[in-house]
């Protein structure tokens, strides 16, 4: 795959992307709307790929001896994508506890 700030504009757009998916799914949790949060977590997940997928190609290649330039725009990409990630997952865990509670009859104070 070829280096270009062109992909590293993809990993920040599907980072982004999935950071926003995972943020509605924990709104659609408190909501209890259960169906819209899965949907959206699965989105989330899709678009983490799509993402990892430049990543991974990139990483291979440099593996393989082919150097890449690191500019500090790539570096903001690599560190949305994990913010997403890191955001995704605490948003997986948070729908479970909204969903545990919601049907424990709720939390007490």
């Amino acid at each position: 795959m070829e280096f270009s700030e062109e992909k590293v504009f993809h990993i920040l757009l599907h980072g982004g992307n999935a950071r926003s998916l995972a943020m509605e799914a924990i709104h659609d949790a408190k909501k209890r709307d259960w169906q819209a949060a899965r949907r959206k977590i699965r989105q989330a997940e899709d678009e983490i790929r799509k993402a990892h997928r430049i990543q991974t190609a990139w990483i291979q290649q440099e593996a393989g001896g082919e150097r890449k330039n690191v500019t500090l725009l790539l570096v903001h990409a690599q560190d949305h994508l994990m913010n997403a990630i890191t955001v995704k997952d605490l948003a997986v865990e948070l729908i479970d506890l909204y969903k545990r509670i919601s049907t424990s009859g709720g939390a007490k104070a």
